[in-house]
């Protein structure tokens, strides 16, 4: 059901180490859960702040670099803040030139580039994920690099790691994970920075990401950065998680669209639309906010086709070496592409958390995994999917556009609460075989308006987001 399937099933064997300890203990699958999930230790005073960590939850920590202030306090070269309504960071003077030879495409290509290295961040308790999300603007002749290096808990850093290698188009570089990154006590798993073993080796401590932004030699151009920043978490080994009270009752009108309109589509990006969830959640999304892609950015899709614009997300979401369209945070950079949209992957401790954003007219992507039987109504089980949270109903139950519907008039779906909510927040759970495998624990892609209402703003800040 979705094209980020087999990374995430690579990223499950990799950690299965991790996870041996806890699936010792684990319920059978045939077995009822636990009332509760473990309880996690107490966090620092700031923490609800940053998004805290609870017995639910875990730590999730949120930093993003957006303010002038913000671009002033990293360290440039060739790089400089501009003071706008919407602050951001350009080329200045480039430091060096630097060869770049396409892997996708073979092309070697000379490029001018500065860099902008962040502040240390620290975050409340030291954490097993970090996933990197950024908005920019990159004219043709231009692209950036996004890079993290973290401290581990025992004082040692790790190597800087490419988060990702990214163009809003495809016609300089193709947009890019990087494979094959480790140094023995982590790995990047394609958008993911991953403690290896976290029952055994050290924590992240803190991190560093650096932007390298290239431009063609003596053009004069620039891509403009507005936001980069991560998402750091610990989140407790759980199959099951503890059951939230129905709060608020409230749908969103946020347009449908089925990925199964594009099965055979395209087959170039990750075999057309029968993989395309994530990027058929992402342009509901957009165009919630009114944005869409104009006539002469669709001219390209066969006019035969319904719903182009989804066909133009798929492309322009596409990471060429995971060959998918499932990278989370090159879904967050498309929508951010789009005029004054924000974007950002991160995660949420609960339900509440969710109604919280929901209230203040906030859709939510959530990505989640489960097999037929653990959510009554979806009539499919998958190892990762992502669907778009639009509203809750009088009993607390989820209202979800589901874009693995076979058509746009059946995306609206409503789940039970307590199944959708395990599925969507635990770290671990049983596939069809019975083998333990991992869960996303509440990761979600959240888009809202540069210039948000004050409401909105409480919102986000509620949940971490700033």
């Amino acid at each position: 059901m979705s094209s980020s399937t087999p990374r995430r099933t690579v990223l499950a064997a990799a950690l299965a180490a991790a996870g041996a300890a806890a699936a010792s203990t684990a319920p059978p699958a045939s077995a009822a859960p636990p009332a509760t999930a473990p309880t996690a230790p107490t966090a620092p005073a700031d923490a609800a702040a940053l998004g805290g960590r609870d017995g639910a939850g875990g730590l999730v920590d949120n930093r993003f670099w957006t303010s002038y202030t913000d671009w002033r306090c990293g360290t440039a070269e060739g790089v400089r803040p501009v003071a706008r309504r919407r602050p951001a960071l350009v080329l200045d003077a480039p430091v060096g030139r630097t060869d770049y030879t396409d892997p996708h495409s073979g092309r070697t290509a000379t490029w001018e580039y500065g860099r902008w290295t962040s502040p240390r961040h620290t975050p409340a308790v030291p954490a097993t994920e970090v996933i990197a999300s950024w908005n920019a603007d990159t004219p043709a002749g231009t692209w950036i690099a996004v890079e993290l290096s973290a401290r581990y808990t025992d004082g040692t850093d790790t190597p800087w790691y490419v988060m990702g290698r990214w163009a809003s188009g495809d016609g300089d570089i193709l947009r890019t994970s990087v494979d094959g990154q480790r140094d023995g006590r982590s790995s990047v798993w394609t958008d993911t920075l991953a403690i290896d073993d976290a029952s055994a080796g050290p924590r992240l401590e803190s991190y560093r990401l650096r932007l390298t932004l290239h431009r063609a030699p003596g053009s004069g151009l620039t891509p403009t950065v507005w936001r980069v920043g991560a998402m750091a978490s610990d989140i407790p080994d759980r199959f099951t998680v503890p059951a939230s009270e129905p709060g608020i009752a409230r749908e969103l009108a946020v347009p449908r669209y089925s990925q199964n309109t594009h099965v055979g589509q395209y087959p170039e990006y990750d075999n057309g639309g029968e993989a395309w969830c994530s990027p058929t959640s992402s342009q509901m999304i957009v165009e919630y906010w009114g944005r869409r892609p104009t006539a002469g950015q669709l001219a390209w899709v066969d006019p035969a086709y319904a719903d182009p614009q989804v066909c133009h997300a798929a492309r322009f979401t596409y990471d060429h070496q995971y060959e998918g369209c499932g990278n989370w945070p090159f879904n967050a950079a498309y929508a951010a592409t789009y005029d004054h949209l924000d974007a950002v992957v991160t995660r949420l401790r609960s339900l509440t958390d969710l109604e919280t954003l929901i209230a203040a007219d906030i859709p939510v992507i959530t990505s989640q995994s489960f097999l037929k039987e653990e959510l009554t109504g979806a009539g499919y089980g998958t190892a990762g999917h992502l669907m778009t949270v639009i509203g809750f109903t009088a009993d607390g139950d989820v209202v979800a556009n589901d874009p693995a519907s076979p058509t746009n008039e059946a995306v609206r779906r409503v789940y039970r609460r307590r199944e959708w909510e395990n599925i969507w927040l635990r770290t671990k759970r049983y596939n069809a075989t019975g083998k333990v495998v991992s869960g996303t624990g509440g990761v979600c892609y959240v888009y809202w308006p540069t210039h948000a209402t004050p409401a909105q703003r409480r919102a986000l800040a509620a949940v971490g987001i700033r």
